[in-house]
Parts: structure tokens; C-alpha cells; sequence
């Protein structure tokens, strides 16, 4: 049996933190840019744009993240496409965020008060004239703390990419502790990376939801 000292146990973590991070980032990036694009669809109005919208993100909100990671990986397999477990992790976590992100972003534009929308009109503006100048500006101070805030969820998430093969942080934790027989200290060490990466963030998140709600005061 191999002798693992916490030191082995911390380093070989910490290689895998780097894929934790990227993953989220990638996720939360291009969730965000995907978030984004809907809601200016959603926006622009159309009679079946908004309809599908909604059933997207129902979609992506009502069945489990770790089905969709599934059907990532497995699903494109049984189409022909041979996808890694990286590109199957980063396509789910993407859409799975951009469904969250762009329901934060219309909750937002739509607590803009009507006066605003009628105040803007009344100027002659063009509707993406009224959102670019009035609306979005408005929307985006409110929307910063939630979307902080989720991050939280997606750094969380990328541990379910582990059930697919994909070498994050919890499954280095699983490879070493199976390994070293020592579980509780491998996944105690797991926690408190969990921890030291989701914490900061949740701080931030409540600093920004603060200022916020103090700027509306």
C-alpha cells in the first residue's frame, strides 16, 4: 500500500482545484454570454421568441443537473459526436447556467418600475434605445449581487462532473481516498477547498447585495 502524507494529499488536491476553477469560470462566462443573448431575445418580443425562452429554461431548471450532464456525455455519444468528459462538463454547466442566469436578469429588468419604460418612451427612444440608456443600466446594479451569488451554485455543480469521468476536485478526492484509506481526512480536505473557493465569493455577494439595497434606500 501506498503511504500518502497529507502533504501528497494536499498537492494532488490542489492539481485538481485548477480544473474545478477553470471549469466554473468557463461555465459561468459562457453561461452569462448565453444568459445574455436570451434575454435580448426575450426582450425583442416576437409571439413564439418568449414561449421558448421559457420552456428552455423550464427545461434546464426542472430536471437534475446530473441527468443533464448524462445526456451531455452519453446523450451526444448515441448521435455520433464522441465528446470528452471536459467538453460533455463545460456544454452542461453552460446551459444549465445560462437557464439560471437569464431568469435572474428578466426578474430584474422587470422590477425596473413602468414609469421608467413610460419616461423613456415619452423621450422618443427606440425600445433598444430605452433598454441600452434606461433600462439595462437600472437592471444591471440590481442584477450583480444575485449573479455573484450564483456562482456559488456553479463552483458546487462542477462536483457533479465527477460522475462522468471528468477529473475535478472531487473526484481527485475519491481516486486518493480510495488509494490512500484514508476518506475522511481526503474528503475533509476536499470541504475545506469547497470552502476557501465558495466562501469569498458568497462575501462578496452579500457586500454588493448591501450596497444595493442601500443605494435604493
Amino acid at each position: 500500500m501506498v503511504e500518502f502524507t497529507l502533504w501528497d494529499i494536499v498537492r494532488n488536491l490542489l492539481l485538481a482545484l485548477r480544473w474545478t476553477v477553470a471549469l466554473s469560470l468557463i461555465a459561468f462566462i459562457g453561461g452569462g454570454l448565453m444568459g445574455a443573448l436570451l434575454l435580448c431575445l426575450r426582450l425583442a418580443g416576437g409571439r413564439r421568441t418568449p414561449w421558448a425562452i421559457a420552456l428552455y429554461v423550464q427545461l434546464f431548471q426542472g430536471t437534475p443537473l446530473l441527468m443533464q450532464l448524462f445526456l451531455a456525455y452519453f446523450g451526444l455519444a448515441l448521435l455520433g459526436l464522441e465528446v470528452s468528459a471536459w467538453t460533455a462538463a463545460a456544454l452542461a454547466l453552460t446551459l444549465y447556467t445560462s437557464a439560471y442566469l437569464v431568469e435572474i436578469w428578466r426578474g430584474c429588468v422587470e422590477s425596473v418600475p413602468r414609469g421608467q419604460w413610460e419616461a423613456a418612451r415619452s423621450l422618443a427612444m427606440s425600445f433598444g434605445e430605452q433598454l441600452r440608456h434606461v433600462i439595462l443600466p437600472q437592471a444591471m446594479t440590481m442584477a450583480i449581487a444575485p449573479t455573484v451569488g450564483f456562482l456559488v451554485q456553479v463552483i458546487k455543480g462542477t462536483a457533479l462532473a465527477s460522475v462522468i469521468g471528468f477529473v475535478e476536485l472531487t473526484k481527485a478526492g475519491s481516486m486518493i481516498a480510495n488509494a490512500s484509506f484514508q476518506p475522511f481526512l481526503v474528503f475533509g480536505c476536499v470541504a475545506m477547498f469547497y470552502f476557501v473557493l465558495c466562501f469569498p465569493v458568497s462575501l462578496v455577494a452579500q457586500r454588493l447585495e448591501r450596497k444595493s439595497h442601500g443605494r435604493a434606500a
